[in-house]
């Protein structure tokens, strides 16, 4: 299964997204000067980061959809 390249570039964009959104609740959660200054920036990049991911998932069920 990890030998798929696609479905391992499709994990890494799910846990980019992961990641940006649990960085963007932590900041959110403390507040601060970090949440002043990142909030929006990283509403972006999980917004954008989403939308790679999605297409990815996209591709991966096309391309191994029409092998079955």
């Amino acid at each position: 299964m990890l030998s798929d390249p696609l479905l391992v570039v499709v994990i890494i964009a799910a846990l980019a997204v992961l990641a940006i959104l649990m960085t963007g609740i932590g900041g959110f959660a403390k507040g601060g000067e970090f949440n002043r200054r990142n909030a929006n920036r990283l509403m972006r990049w999980r917004i954008i980061a989403q939308a790679v991911a999605v297409v990815l998932i996209l591709i991966y069920v096309a391309v191994r959809g029409a092998g079955s």
